[in-house]
């Protein structure tokens, strides 16, 4: 799987995580989504977002890395960095 479908699955991944964290199914997102786009977002829901994003892709967030994302887009990057970095690992 090269790095646009890896990143593509992600983002298919993470738009249902919003759905159900946002509890709207009609929620679309995209790379440059931000809290300020989306109704409702704001630390506790980002927190809620991060571990269904922990659960769902079986990753862990630093609190450092939880602090830092700015956009849906780098949401996507830091849990695909930590997938490769889980299957490089023996």
């Amino acid at each position: 799987m090269d790095q646009n479908q890896h990143t593509d699955d992600t983002m298919t991944r993470l738009a249902m995580l919003f759905r159900e964290v946002f509890n709207d199914p009609a929620l679309t997102i995209g790379p440059s989504t931000t809290a300020d786009d989306i109704a409702g977002w704001d630390s506790m829901t980002h927190i809620s977002l991060l571990v269904a994003a922990e659960q769902d892709f079986d990753i862990h967030f630093k609190a450092s890395e939880m602090d830092g994302i700015e956009d849906v887009g780098e949401l996507a990057r830091l849990i695909d960095t930590k997938r490769a970095m889980a299957t490089a690992t023996p």
